[in-house]
């Protein structure tokens, strides 16, 4: 379900990342490029009406005042949509799949 939202909101380069046993953080991460702060707020919003509607519950969300880096945490899945340049500074994904071939999920 989520990476259909991202998919319907034209996200860019979506990675998912297995976490389990690796975090107790969730199970999976994804991480998502938005082209500009519009569309990383636009991503974001969408998603969360999308987990919403599925019956998601205790969603918290970090950064979408600047919308550089949104952080949408569903317990079980943290989903992270970024500007490309802010992604590329950080490479999380690089840092979560140490030992994985890294594998995108085509927008």
């Amino acid at each position: 379900m989520v990476l259909g939202s991202l998919e319907d909101s034209k996200s860019e380069d979506i990675v998912s990342i297995d976490i389990t046993g690796k975090s107790p953080l969730g199970d999976y991460m994804v991480v998502a490029s938005g082209r500009s702060h519009r569309h990383v707020n636009a991503i974001a919003e969408q998603l969360v009406t999308d987990l919403k509607k599925a019956g998601w519950r205790d969603i918290r969300i970090e950064g979408q005042r600047h919308c550089d880096w949104v952080l949408i945490d569903t317990g079980d899945v943290i989903v992270h949509v970024f500007r490309p340049e802010v992604r590329s500074f950080y490479g999380l994904e690089k840092m979560w799949q140490l030992g994985q071939p890294m594998a995108p999920t085509a927008a």
